[in-house]
């Protein structure tokens, strides 16, 4: 860890949110485990960092009881029923679109599911690559916004204007016309409930 990712730590600290350093994702994995107990309720936004760490499988297998929305078989119904339960689990896991070194964390919603369990959760797990610091808060949002947004578009093939003309024009990109991933827009400045939030700051890339 560099000074510069130490200060990030510390700054964070002065926000009332618990941070850690982890070298690898391997790291991460082995943190998050720490934190969540066996027989603990997980809930999870939809995040590539999650996806690629394996946590769900790697949690499930350890007796952990996930609220998983993404399971095999699940229809929109039981999906948006375990969402719900998600929410008010004892530990929610989520990924930041970007962090400033300062400390601010950016995080972009579609429908508001991951808004309402970073605000609503007992314990919160941010999980978040180098790949994701950014200099202020308006590169932050920018990054959000013009990088993060396009690509998920892309991934869940959401027709929206940044996908379709690779620029965002917020002022015009509403539904029903587009289906647009930044609909909400969340950003945490400190938090109130000291030891709630946990941030985990991984050296290598994770996610978008």
């Amino acid at each position: 860890m560099n000074d510069r990712q130490r200060g990030l730590i510390d700054n964070l600290a002065r926000r009332n949110i618990s941070a850690f350093y982890c070298n690898n994702a391997q790291g991460v994995q082995k943190k998050v485990l720490e934190l969540i107990p066996a027989g603990a309720s997980v809930g999870f936004s939809g995040s590539k960092t999650i996806q690629e760490l394996n946590l769900i499988e790697i949690l499930k297998n350890q007796g952990v009881e996930v609220f998983d929305q993404y399971g095999l078989g699940v229809d929109k119904e039981e999906g948006m029923r375990l969402r719900q339960l998600g929410i008010g689990a004892d530990y929610y896991l989520t990924s930041v679109n970007a962090v400033t070194w300062a400390g601010e964390l950016v995080f972009l919603s579609a429908f508001g599911h991951r808004s309402a369990g970073i605000a609503n959760a007992k314990n919160l797990i941010i999980m978040c690559g180098i790949n994701k610091i950014t200099d202020d808060l308006n590169t932050a949002l920018s990054r959000a916004r013009e990088y993060v947004a396009p690509l998920n578009c892309k991934r869940l093939n959401w027709h929206s204007v940044c996908l379709d003309k690779g620029i965002c024009q917020e002022d015009v990109c509403f539904p029903p016309q587009y289906k647009r991933m930044c609909c909400q827009t969340l950003i945490i400045e400190a938090e109130m409930n000291p030891g709630r939030v946990k941030f985990i700051l991984c050296q290598e890339s994770l996610g978008i």
